[in-house]
């Protein structure tokens, strides 16, 4: 099981040339989306062929091959004679990403209650480890920290499951989603509350019950969401034409 995020895997630019199993086209994809996923380059933002092929040094080719690949991932948009442009999701695919995701946590959360014991084992201290960063980075008021935890938290239990295409679609609807969260990650939504289904999800793990993990993963992710729901109806009217910030839940 990886110890790092699946999303933020980085190769620097000065290191480009000592990379010999990877593709330049993949070494440059990698660079953008994490420069994307950090918030380097944010929802709305056009990103500039140019000045990337120049600060990775490489051609203008492999930018536009990793760009082709970013925008078959939804995360960017290519917008005749403008360019192509970090992706900003409205709130119709935001609530669909959040039902595919909260299917894809019930199976990973099933699958994983049935792993054999010294596996769930191994699993439950990465989730045991989880769970106290989380308590830490909510005393602290640290949502950055928390939320990079809890993201860490359901790719344990999703990696642990076994199916690289749940893992691969999996990352992708995080991914996306995350686009939604880069503006809002100074707001603490329902930390407290999350870090409680969390323990819960833990020892039904713990338990081998894998019903009520599937039942408490799904359910995790859609209270998650209508917390999402109701901190955006607390706001502000945004303006017509204008893109729709969502504040971070934990989820």
């Amino acid at each position: 099981m990886t110890s790092t995020l699946p999303w933020l895997t980085e190769f620097p630019a000065a290191h480009f040339d000592a990379v010999r199993d990877i593709s330049l086209s993949k070494l440059v994809r990698d660079d953008m989306l994490a420069l994307i996923l950090k918030g380097v380059l944010v929802p709305g933002q056009r990103i500039n062929e140019p000045d990337v092929a120049s600060r990775l040094q490489v051609s203008r080719v492999p930018v536009r091959e990793a760009l082709r690949e970013l925008e078959s991932s939804g995360l960017v948009i290519s917008r005749k004679h403008s360019g192509v442009f970090v992706r900003q999701l409205d709130a119709a695919e935001v609530r669909d990403l959040y039902q595919m995701r909260g299917l894809l946590d019930g199976f990973a959360g099933r699958r994983a209650a049935r792993l054999p014991a010294a596996e769930r084992d191994a699993l439950l201290t990465l989730l045991d480890t989880s769970n106290q960063a989380m308590q830490e980075a909510a005393a602290q008021h640290d949502v950055q920290r928390y939320y990079s935890e809890n993201l860490r938290f359901h790719w344990a239990i999703v990696e642990a499951a076994g199916n690289r295409q749940l893992s691969d679609t999996y990352r992708g609807i995080v991914q996306k989603l995350h686009l939604s969260r880069l503006k809002n990650l100074s707001q603490d939504i329902g930390m407290k509350v999350s870090i409680t289904e969390h323990m819960e999800i833990a020892q039904a793990l713990r338990d081998a019950d894998a019903q009520r993990c599937e039942t408490l993963m799904s359910h995790h992710v859609g209270d998650a969401y209508q917390r999402l729901q109701l901190a955006d109806a607390s706001k502000p009217a945004t303006p017509a034409g204008a893109a729709i910030p969502h504040p971070v839940t934990p989820d």
